[in-house]
């Protein structure tokens, strides 16, 4: 019995002088760390000339490495380049969405509705079990219920949801895609970024196959000016990827991969072969001096030729010129604007030039200023010049602005009459049909 509780003792002698040596040998290991990063700290800061007080803390801003640092862009760039691969990898790829729609095939849930497969709430989670966890985000009650209609069922068409899960992951891509482009690494792409983009995605669309190499330029100059135009109107000279992935201009630039694409859809789109050689040869046929560049002059014969010559002044004197001409790019703006009244971005752009003191509202003097040049080119073709006033009382009364004297473009944009409101002011044959339009309307039934 004693040498049984002396063996004891001594077993936990033994036991504790261990724990002693282990806590000693954790000590000194953690002395010894804290030595070494006190070591670190304190050549790090002699190297950075940071004094003894510096405390290194996040910041809220991280300034981006300039030109003048290689080494750090370059590691923003291939981290950059790395993120985005991963995020790749992340997207369904053909395979899996094949999977996916066998899937949905075999479990959609019976009646059909019409001609369509619908698939209820119980079996959408039996797919997203089989279908791997790359589609667990498009397997949410919050999807289902988006796509839910009048199903008596409460029941979602399996085609609707597999467009809807080719349209995420199509945005998805593209916006890698576009993201790959984004030098800046902020979400913005700036002119010359998106020149790249385009160009080098001209050998992907077959209805661009027949451009010549020599009139790439002008296309992508084409191109991007849309965009531009339409996305950047404050003119900072670069647009968001966000806002490129919400407008339409994207669907209609990749609509020319489909080879079988009618001759009406590629005359309506901005950025078929057909609808940018037009631009591009309107302009060359509008300059007669064969400069590269046009003069307020050339550029009277736009369209019609019944410009007033106040309102080219005043484009001229509104947008960028060199040496009193215009250049393709700025023609561009101006035919964007000219063909597309109705958008509130190419009223912005109307407004500034009608904007004649800059004062940001229209009054009485403005509207009286460019329908003089209107009344004249009337007395000129003979006609009746209409009195002022009549035309200022319509103009008033197709706008309604909040204050009784003044137009605002945010009024002119309101109203859905803006576009009628600047043409009757800047173009004599533009005024004669809204004059007439009482007239007109009968014969178009008629033909009808």
């Amino acid at each position: 019995m004693h040498n049984t509780s002396w063996s004891k003792t001594l077993r936990a002698y033994v036991k504790k002088k261990h724990v002693l040596q282990d806590h000693e040998k954790s000590v000194n290991h953690l002395q010894s760390a804290d030595e070494e990063l006190e070591i670190f700290t304190k050549l790090y800061k002699d190297w950075k000339g940071l004094d003894d007080y510096h405390k290194n803390e996040p910041t809220l801003y991280a300034k981006l490495p300039s030109e003048e640092e290689p080494l750090l862009l370059k590691l923003r760039e291939e981290s950059r380049a790395l993120f985005l691969q991963r995020r790749s990898r992340e997207l369904l790829d053909n395979d899996e969405l094949q999977k996916l729609w066998f899937l949905l095939d075999t479990h959609h849930t019976p009646p059909l509705h019409g001609d369509e497969q619908m698939i209820n709430y119980e079996d959408f989670l039996k797919v997203q079990k089989e279908a791997g966890y790359k589609c667990k985000p498009f397997f949410q009650a919050s999807v289902f219920c988006k796509l839910l209609q009048n199903d008596p069922f409460g029941r979602i068409s399996i085609m609707q949801f597999f467009n809807y899960v080719m349209r995420k992951v199509w945005l998805h891509q593209t916006r890698i895609g576009l993201s790959l482009y984004d030098v800046a690494g902020q979400g913005y792409l700036k002119e010359s970024d998106l020149e790249n983009y385009i160009l080098e995605l001209i050998p992907t669309l077959p209805q661009l196959n027949g451009l010549e190499r020599t009139f790439y330029s002008f296309y992508v100059c084409t191109a991007v000016r849309k965009f531009f135009f339409f996305l950047d109107p404050l003119r900072s000279g670069r647009i968001r990827i966000q806002d490129i992935l919400a407008c339409s201009f994207l669907d209609d630039l990749l609509e020319l991969r489909d080879e079988d694409l009618s001759k009406e859809m590629q005359e309506s789109n901005w950025f078929s072969a057909p609808s940018a050689l037009r631009v591009y040869g309107q302009y060359l046929n509008l300059d007669k001096d064969r400069n590269g560049m046009l003069s307020k002059e050339e550029l009277a014969r736009y369209g019609t030729g019944t410009l007033t010559s106040v309102f080219l002044d005043r484009v001229f004197q509104e947008c960028l010129t060199y040496e009193g001409e215009m250049d393709y790019k700025t023609y561009l703006d101006f035919v964007l604007a000219m063909e597309n009244r109705r958008e509130p971005q190419a009223l912005r752009y109307l407004f500034r030039v009608f904007d004649v003191q800059h004062q940001g509202f229209l009054n009485v003097f403005s509207l009286n200023y460019f329908f003089r040049a209107i009344q004249e080119q009337m007395k000129i073709h003979g006609q009746e010049p209409i009195k002022f006033q009549d035309v200022q009382d319509e103009i008033f009364d197709m706008v309604k602005p909040k204050n009784p004297l003044q137009i605002t473009l945010r009024d002119l944009i309101d109203c859905g009459k803006g576009d009628t409101v600047v043409s009757i002011l800047i173009d004599l044959n533009d005024f004669w049909t809204y004059e007439n339009r009482e007239y007109l309307v009968p014969d178009l039934s008629d033909e009808v």
